[in-house]
């Protein structure tokens, strides 16, 4: 359910477009090298949106451009590692948060 709430959208589109990045590392990983075009196709995301995501992969160090697609870097392993442990927190977060709740 999503809310209208200030206090709640934020978040829900933080995580929406973290769900994005991973999705198209993911896609990224198992068709590499791979375009912009393909990408947009295969995870049915308009190509402005597969642009940015990849922009802001690149400037993480994640994934670099190729002539023949976008490929991943040695970085990719240890950010995947770090992006659970913390998904496993703020997961411990959540559930500390819903336990306040009346």
């Amino acid at each position: 359910m999503r809310g209208n709430s200030v206090l709640t959208s934020k978040i829900e589109s933080e995580i929406e477009l973290l769900q994005r990045h991973v999705q198209m590392l993911k896609a990224i990983m198992e068709n590499e090298p791979i375009g912009i075009i393909r990408l947009s196709e295969l995870l049915a995301y308009p190509q402005h949106k597969v642009r940015y995501s990849l922009r802001i992969l690149e400037q993480e160090g994640l994934i670099k451009p190729s002539p023949e697609g976008a490929v991943t870097t040695e970085k990719l392993k240890a950010f995947m590692n770090q992006l659970r442990l913390l998904l496993d927190d703020m997961e411990r977060t959540v559930k500390d948060l819903k336990s306040q709740l009346v």
